[in-house]
This record gives C-alpha cells, sequence and structure tokens, in this order.
C-alpha cells in the first residue's frame, strides 16, 4: 500500500478460524490467474471473504452483522483489489446488504435466520415483465451480468409489474440461487474472474415480500441504512478501480527500480520521462482517493444525523466516477511505462490495465454520470434516477 494511510485496523487484523486478510490476500495473488481461467472467484475464496466478515460488514447488528461505516468497508475492498480485481469487485457485492434493507423486515428476518454472512448477486437489467400471482409474481427472463453469482446464496433480477408502481425505480425479485440458472458466457477483456454470467429464470414464484424497489426506503432506520444505497454501490465498485491502479503503479515504480535495461538504455528509474510519468500518475492516484474518502465522510455524516443532502450525495457519485475514470488512466499510463514487458496477457500490468478500463465502464461510473453531477452542479435537471 505504497502511499496510503494504513486502513481500518480491525480488517487488517481481524482473525477467523485462523484466517487474516493478508493470509488471504497472498493466496489470492498466487492464483488470480486461475480466476481468469475459471471465470469465476472460487467458493474457497469466497468462504474466506464470510470468514471475514466481508458479506456481514453492512448486515445490521440486530440480525448478527456489524453496520460497519461505509469508508471501513470501502478499504477492505481496495486491499482486495489491490490483489486482484475479480476479487475485488465480487467482494464489493457484500455493500449489497444495503439493497437488501428495503425488504419487509420478517424477510430479512429468513434471509439472516442462519447468520449474516449472506452472498447476494444479481442482475438488473433488461427489466422483465413479471406476472401478478396469487401472494406475488411470476417471473421469467433472462438477465446480464450477474457478477458474482456463480458463488451467491441469493439472486435478484429486475422485474416489471403491469399496474404496480415502482417511483420510477426497478424493482428487483429476490430468490434462492439453486432457482436461478447461471449461463456462462462472460467473454470479455477485464475482470474475467467476477463470473458475471447472464442469468436465466423460469416461471419463479416470487412472494411479494421478497421483492424491494433498488434504491427505495430501507425497512431499517440506522446511519448505515440513511445512507443512499445506490451512491454505495457505484462507490463500492470505483473502489476497485483505485486498489488495481495502486497495485499497477506500485509494480511499475518496482521495475524501475530493478536495474538496468537489456537493451543497454539508462535504467527505468534513470529516464526522464519515467520519472515525470510516475510522479504524475502518483499525483492523479493520491488526488483520487482523497476526493473519493472526503466524499464519503462528508455523506456519512450526514447519514449520522437525518436524510443525506441530494447536493452531497452528488458529489459522491461524481468522486465515484473520477476514482473509476482516473484509475484506468493510471493504469494504461503504468502498462505503457513498462513497455515490451506488460504486453502478455498473464503480466498484472495488462490485466491492471483490463480490469480498470472495465471498471469505469460500469453505468453507475460512465461519461453520463459526470454529465449529471454537471447539470447538478450548473442547477439543471439531472437524468432520472441520478444521484
Amino acid at each position: 500500500m505504497s502511499g496510503q494511510e494504513e486502513p481500518d485496523k480491525r480488517a487488517t487484523t481481524s482473525k477467523s478460524g485462523g484466517i487474516t486478510l493478508s493470509s488471504l490476500l497472498a493466496e489470492i495473488r498466487a492464483r488470480r490467474s486461475e480466476f481468469v481461467i475459471a471465470q469465476k472467484i472460487p467458493d474457497d475464496i469466497i468462504h474466506g471473504f464470510k470468514r471475514l466478515g466481508v458479506y456481514r460488514a453492512m448486515v445490521a447488528k440486530c440480525f448478527g452483522g456489524e453496520e460497519r461505516t461505509p469508508a471501513q468497508f470501502c478499504r477492505v475492498i481496495e486491499r482486495i483489489s489491490e490483489a486482484d480485481g475479480s476479487a475485488g469487485w465480487v467482494a464489493s457485492f457484500g455493500s449489497a446488504a444495503c439493497y437488501l434493507a428495503a425488504l419487509p423486515i420478517e424477510t430479512l428476518r429468513k434471509i439472516y435466520a442462519n447468520g449474516p454472512d449472506v452472498v447476494y448477486a444479481g442482475g438488473l437489467f433488461p427489466l422483465q415483465p413479471a406476472r401478478r400471482s396469487t401472494d406475488g409474481f411470476i417471473v421469467n427472463g433472462v438477465w446480464q451480468f450477474g457478477s458474482g453469482s456463480p458463488g451467491a446464496d441469493l439472486i435478484g433480477v429486475g422485474i416489471t409489474v403491469e399496474g404496480v408502481s415502482s417511483e420510477g425505480l426497478p424493482r428487483v425479485a429476490v430468490m434462492p440461487a439453486d432457482k436461478v440458472t447461471i449461463r456462462s458466457n462472460w467473454d470479455v477483456i477485464g475482470l474475467q474472474g467476477t463470473g458475471s454470467h447472464e442469468l436465466v429464470v423460469r416461471d419463479v414464484a416470487v412472494p411479494e415480500e421478497w421483492t424491494l424497489i433498488r434504491g427505495g426506503r430501507s425497512s431499517l432506520d440506522t446511519a448505515i441504512y440513511r445512507y443512499p444505497s445506490v451512491a454505495f454501490a457505484a462507490q463500492v465498485l470505483a473502489i476497485v478501480g483505485i486498489g488495481i491502479a495502486r497495485s499497477a503503479l506500485d509494480d511499475v515504480i518496482a521495475m524501475a527500480r530493478s536495474g538496468p535495461s537489456i537493451t543497454g538504455a539508462p535504467a527505468m528509474a534513470e529516464r526522464g520521462y519515467i520519472q515525470l510519468e510516475i510522479a504524475r500518475a502518483e499525483a492523479m492516484l493520491r488526488s483520487a482517493r482523497s476526493f473519493f474518502y472526503e466524499a464519503t465522510e462528508e455523506l456519512w455524516n450526514e447519514a449520522l444525523n437525518g436524510p443525506a443532502n441530494p447536493t452531497t450525495v452528488m458529489l459522491m457519485r461524481l468522486a465515484a466516477t473520477n476514482a473509476a475514470r482516473c484509475s484506468a488512466e493510471i493504469a494504461k499510463i503504468a502498462c505503457g511505462l513498462a513497455g515490451t514487458r506488460s504486453v502478455y496477457a498473464t503480466h498484472n500490468l495488462a490485466r491492471a490495465m483490463c480490469d480498470s478500463f472495465v471498471v469505469a465502464q460500469h453505468a453507475f461510473l460512465s461519461e453520463g454520470t459526470l454529465q449529471s453531477a454537471g447539470q447538478l452542479l450548473l442547477g439543471l435537471p439531472a437524468q432520472p434516477g441520478f444521484p
């Protein structure tokens, strides 16, 4: 973690069954090529996340969870993402407990009846029409981008229901993972280990109390559930990019210090353009990261005392998008500085460049979110659903 303050100490030193975050990160680094081949994070790594508390971190204390702050959770995801972007991306969905909190209390009691370490994944779009049934809905359809679904206990999919209002926000039907068929088709250039396959649902009956409005009001009233869940969902993805960029920059710095060039050219560390680009990338990363955590703390302080101000939420969305896009640029710089060594598909810098590019392509972190933030800063109405 060159150039960063020490993260939340509980995340670094917490133990369960002999496992620590540091030991799990070492294993992730050693096995990250395996994740690419498997197109998923293996079950034993998911189990490691459970033992470390990734999935209970944002669960309500009344259900055995920890209700950590957004910044604490993001620092853990940042560390995991330094080891591997796909692992960090999948772990980030531990934040989904904040989405699920929009379910009725009785449903939440059932979800956490056997403990708080419940793994949730979902595919929201395209929203699919569901039929009304006696006590809920009959769900059919195919959804894309089911990140983390191979290791999930619960899966949510986006639906619409004729005549049922969702206040302009997506409705999500939540069901046991064994009700969903995962169609393996995740053939991409980055974040290849996330298992973001298609989700196929056929004639599954979902009671109405197992549906929620994404971004809707929580059934719980503590600070973490007043924190805007959509903004939080964006920031836990953006911090994956920060972790990837840190890893890439540290790798090229180590490479530059390693010795003379095999071509007889000056050592990388002695070249002026290398020095300039390393300094520029370091400043960019620190600036983006500082803005990210500053906006997180400001939004959290408001959530401690009541509903968040929309302007503060917008700044958090802006900070998240900025973090993701700066991270992709930093990874690209690092990969370019490494020269031919980074052209191999298995090289960490090549992987970092592709992974960070995919992070920045997410709809939550796209150019459109920058435009929406600009509209609000200028006193104009933003696109629906933002921030």
